[in-house]
């Protein structure tokens, strides 16, 4: 109990750390003891499989153990790209390591060395060889054949080397690694699990690959049931003491909206109703989430729900990302509303203040029954009388707060939130175990369809061609940029890692753009400008020229990735496509090809063929299934990254791999769901530990909950 006691303590504690060491770590944000075990290898050098230089076969990955024969540094023609090469042999042949802008491991290894280096081979100018390998110098000359083992690599930084790194683990391990379990024994071993203990030394310094694997799943195993408990706890806690409302949903207004739809709900369409009714009929408070690509009708399906709270004889408030989408709802489900009998109204940042007084009074008196809106809709000047449902659309784009701020408005409203972006069942569990998933993957109107190219800046001529065509033939389009203007430097862009991206440092904004397409590449057509700078007011002018078809051609930044409905507008160029995630890439060229006519898109890239960068975009030349593309993301990317989850509220994993982990990830919701059924506070002592060491890893979700 006492070393399980000692997890908590500052690192300060342990031998070899101190000084610059703890602040290295610090760095690597390991505070505590316990963040330094769980600060697991991210990669093995199996030394048990070593490969002599002569067998290892080029195009592949080795681990080759030799001696170094000359470490020498090359001049180049750029002063500031140094190259040091490192010539090591063994009994069998010569390779050499080349290693660039790392000139201190012309100190670091010297000739005699025994180095350990692992890579990919490659052959040239008569040698095989290996481009920036990791490397390690494992010994002295005579000691090549010693090392018959699993040597594990932990993430390091600046101040805290891989070897020093390993002895203060194994330090640690020594003096704290017997700790106790904090899972039952009987789900360790229903599970097929190692204990904590074991799991701990075996993923710092396994036994062997297949050990370090089943450790690196318990440790998965932890993380992702944590995660599960907080989010579930944190749900309780959010509905203590609160009264839900049971919600009529066979009433007049219903049948009145159904026969007012323009069209037949879809099998998909009717079952994401129904379990969105039953939800609220239930005594119990809603929290479902609504997944459906491009096009699946989500809006039709929220206009039964209100229609539930028209019945009820209380109120709903639908809230939005951006004024545009806002109003696109008001306009689209305005008509079917007024045909229920169901009384509504829009308030923006746009909405003229005196029309927003008369809306505001009419609310608090319980005279309107729907209020669209953006974040207005969080102002203290909006009371509802009596709040039963809030719908959020694209929820991902709001802050926890934001979210909490509009709940706060109906004690024990139901939520419903909505998005397009598609998103895999198991990154969904993770971001929303405490949520009620539906989904609608089919499209009941397919429209003419998207073809999806991509081009390089030399051959946008061939982009631009086809937008003066769609615009020849009564058609409009979209051009898409990164930047919204040039004094912009494009740190805010976090969408794609930087080993994803192209190698191009200047980026288009949209207006450079539509300068240059009005001097130039388009002249006489008529282009507008529309990005997340302007006010609602000018947003909202700058769509309705669109929509009306005033404007042929609109330059925009991703803030039109959403919902935004011009079936008139069939062709769209992103430039820089390479600086955008494949779900937002997927929303954009679903702006195109909604209505009869076929839609083309033109993904701009500089990246050469075989990068990551054209790899990530060729996947959307060859397929349109945005779940499809979804889970492709999730292998590219880190899952904290596949959708900006990184803002408030947001979670990042730090051992488990979704795509890997998919099957603990359903154990572990499965599993957290069954404790919560059985003590959702988790105040017996079975269950007591799960709570401190949920709490200690998702803090945050607490934290949140307490300050909304």
């Amino acid at each position: 109990m006492q070393r399980t006691c000692a997890l908590s303590d500052s690192v300060s504690r342990l031998r070899y750390v101190s000084g610059a060491r703890q602040a290295a770590l610090e760095r690597l944000g390991i505070r505590r003891v316990r963040d330094l075990l769980l600060h697991i290898p991210h990669r093995y050098l199996d030394f048990t499989r070593v490969t002599k230089i002569a067998y290892a076969d080029v195009g592949q990955d080795a681990t080759v153990v030799a001696t170094v024969d000359r470490v020498s540094r090359k001049a180049t023609r750029n002063r500031r790209l140094q190259v040091v090469e490192v010539s090591v042999m063994d009994d069998t042949g010569v390779l050499v390591a080349t290693f660039f802008r790392q000139p201190w491991i012309a100190d670091q290894i010297k000739a005699g060395d025994v180095v350990a280096l692992s890579g990919k081979v490659t052959f040239a100018y008569g040698f095989k060889q290996m481009k920036a390998p990791f490397h390690e110098v494992v010994g002295s000359a005579g000691e090549a054949g010693g090392y018959a083992r699993v040597l594990p690599v932990h993430p390091v930084g600046e101040g805290v080397t891989a070897s020093w790194m390993r002895r203060i683990v194994a330090a640690a391990l020594a003096d704290v690694g017997d700790v106790c379990d904090w899972l039952p024994a009987g789900l360790v071993a229903e599970r097929g699990l190692m204990t904590l203990g074991r799991a701990l030394r075996e993923a710092h310094f396994p036994s062997s690959t297949a050990a370090a694997e089943a450790a690196r799943r318990r440790l998965a195993y932890d993380e992702l049931l944590c995660l599960q408990i907080a989010l579930l706890t944190r749900r309780g806690l959010e509905l203590v003491g609160v009264e839900p409302t049971v919600h009529v949903t066979d009433g007049p207004h219903m049948a009145a909206l159904l026969a007012a739809l323009p069209f037949s709900l879809t099998d998909e369409q009717r079952l994401a109703a129904d379990q969105i009714l039953a939800d609220m009929a239930s005594p119990h408070v809603m929290n479902r989430l609504l997944l459906g690509d491009v096009g699946t009708g989500k809006t039709a399906v929220a206009a039964v729900a209100l229609a539930a709270v028209a019945d009820t004889g209380t109120q709903a408030a639908v809230m939005a990302p951006t004024s545009v989408l806002a109003r696109q709802y008001a306009e689209k489900l305005g008509p079917v509303l007024d045909a229920a009998h169901v009384s509504w109204a829009l308030i923006t940042g746009a909405t003229p203040s005196d029309e927003r007084a008369l809306s505001e009074l009419a609310c608090s008196r319980g005279e309107l029954t729907v209020v669209f809106g953006t974040t207005a809709l969080l102002s203290e000047g909006l009371e509802f009388s009596a709040l039963s449902l809030v719908v959020i659309d694209e929820q991902h784009r709001f802050g926890v707060d934001q979210r909490a701020a509009l709940r706060r408005k109906g004690a024990g409203a139901d939520l419903l939130a909505m998005t397009a972006t598609p998103i895999p069942r198991t990154l969904a569990l993770s971001l929303y175990g405490d949520v009620s998933l539906s989904r609608i993957r089919c499209r009941p109107r397919a429209g003419a369809g998207v073809t999806t190219k991509v081009v390089t800046p030399d051959n946008l001529d061939l982009a631009w061609g086809a937008v003066r065509d769609a615009v020849a033939a009564g058609h409009q389009a979209y051009i898409i940029c990164p930047l919204v203007d040039d004094k912009d430097d494009g740190s805010s862009l976090d969408d794609v890692p930087e080993a994803m991206r192209s190698t191009s440092d200047r980026l288009r904004s949209a207006v450079s753009t539509l300068e240059d397409l009005r001097a130039s590449v388009l002249p006489g057509i008529a282009c507008d400008l529309l990005t997340g700078r302007m006010s609602a007011a000018e947003k909202d002018l700058a769509m309705e020229r669109f929509r009306s078809g005033r404007t042929k051609v609109l330059v925009a930044t991703t803030v039109v990735e959403v919902g935004v409905d011009v079936p008139n507008a069939t062709a769209m160029v992103v430039l820089d496509a390479d600086r955008f995630g494949l779900a937002t890439l997927h929303q954009l060229r679903g702006r195109v090809g909604r209505g009869d006519a076929a839609g083309i898109v033109y993904l701009s890239c500089a990246a050469k063929r075989d990068s990551r960068a054209r790899q990530r975009l060729a996947a959307l030349e060859a397929t349109s299934d945005g779940f499809e593309l979804a889970e492709l993301d999730l292998r590219l990317r880190h899952e904290g990254e596949v959708l900006g989850y990184r803002q408030s509220g947001g979670v990042s994993l730090e051992i488990s791999d979704l795509e890997a982990d998919a099957d603990l990830v359903e154990l572990a919701h499965a599993d957290a769901r069954a404790i919560a059924d059985e003590d959702p506070r988790l105040l017996s002592p079975a269950h007591r530990a799960m709570a401190i060491e949920a709490r200690d890893r998702f803090g945050a979700y607490f934290e949140e909950l307490e300050r909304a």
